[in-house]
């Protein structure tokens, strides 16, 4: 031990634990406490959201599995027959395929599954919060009297079906742009803290398609056209509720690409889970080679990403013989 340290003043037990009781000390180590476990509920808060996280069960998905199970129950139960089967499988001669892919989804079905998934949301509801913005009471898209029971009576599916289809149809918008509009009506839901229930669910779905054929399609819908559309809205309107909404998402719009898979693939389980199947057909022989087509493009990419990869990490001149092995595409 040197001078210099044993001329430093040393501090005894009583000393430390009075200084440790200091207000000062302590209020700062409570603020440390408290802004490390913001830190840690924010981070928590973003993983267990479905829109923002590849990692998180969407919500559309946990809602609608309390109906499957006791579906099943029931027919168990009861000793329901499922019936004939309707599903199609492949066999050494035939091969059957339907034309969705995460790349290029069936406009139809997607737009089933999509409005089968918002009426799970509405059916399974936890609460009726909501936003004056979105109430039709409020706020009516057309000029017809809204009800005074409106906000009681849950929508079908079929009844959200037709809504959706019908802005589609009309504005020409793609299924990606569908699969969009989930994600944004989530992330809605989860930000802002409401529900779609009766009384707002056709203002919540506006507004979630109205942004993400912006954000997606690359010619934009204007909101003027969907006045076109919906006769009796005014721009004035669909101006205010995209203002509020793009608020409410707190201006994030970014959907990463796993976020986007992840809700295609829960989708098609949820159609699996309702008897919902893509249209499968018997594999055509111009099918056949437009896919191997498109595979033999995609293993050419990968070869020459791999080259340039594999040339970056090369240091020695003779380094040679290098063998991988064959992917096999199934």
């Amino acid at each position: 031990m040197g001078p210099e340290a044993l001329s430093q003043p040393q501090l005894g037990s009583t000393q430390l634990h009075s200084l440790l009781l200091e207000p000062e000390v302590v209020s700062h180590w409570h603020r440390c406490c408290a802004s490390q476990r913001n830190l840690v509920s924010s981070d928590l808060a973003l993983e267990s959201n479905p829109s923002d996280h590849p990692r998180a069960s969407t919500i559309f998905l946990s809602k609608s599995q309390t109906d499957v199970r006791e579906k099943r129950k029931s027919n168990h139960i009861n000793h329901v027959s499922p019936g004939q089967l309707t599903k199609k499988y492949s066999s050494c001669s035939t091969i059957f395929i339907d034309d969705s892919t995460v790349s290029q989804p069936n406009l139809r079905s997607t737009i089933k599954c999509v409005t089968l998934a918002i009426y799970y949301h509405i059916k399974n509801r936890d609460s009726d919060r909501t936003l004056d913005i979105f109430d039709e009471k409020s706020h009516p898209l057309t000029r017809e009297e809204v009800p005074d029971d409106y906000y009681k009576h849950d929508p079908d599916h079929k009844h959200i079906y037709r809504f959706v289809r019908t802005l589609f149809s009309a504005a020409q918008l793609t299924a990606e742009c569908a699969i969009v509009t989930l994600v944004y009506l989530e992330r809605l839901l989860t930000y802002a803290e409401i529900d779609i229930c009766p009384s707002n669910w056709k203002r919540i779905v506006l507004g979630a398609i109205l942004l993400a054929s912006k954000v997606w399609d690359d010619q934009a819908v204007w909101n003027v056209d969907y006045c076109q559309i919906l006769k009796d809205i005014t721009v004035e309107d669909m101006n205010e509720m995209e203002r509020h909404f793009l608020e409410l998402l707190q201006f994030n719009i970014n959907v990463p690409a796993s976020v986007y898979a992840k809700y295609y693939f829960d989708l098609r389980s949820l159609a699996d889970d309702n008897n919902l199947s893509f249209l499968l057909e018997p594999l055509s022989k111009e099918r056949a080679q437009k896919l191997e087509a498109i595979s033999r493009l995609c293993e050419d990419k990968y070869k020459d990403l791999s080259k340039a990869a594999m040339r970056r990490s090369f240091s020695a001149d003779n380094l040679v013989g290098i063998r991988r092995s064959n992917a096999i595409l199934s």
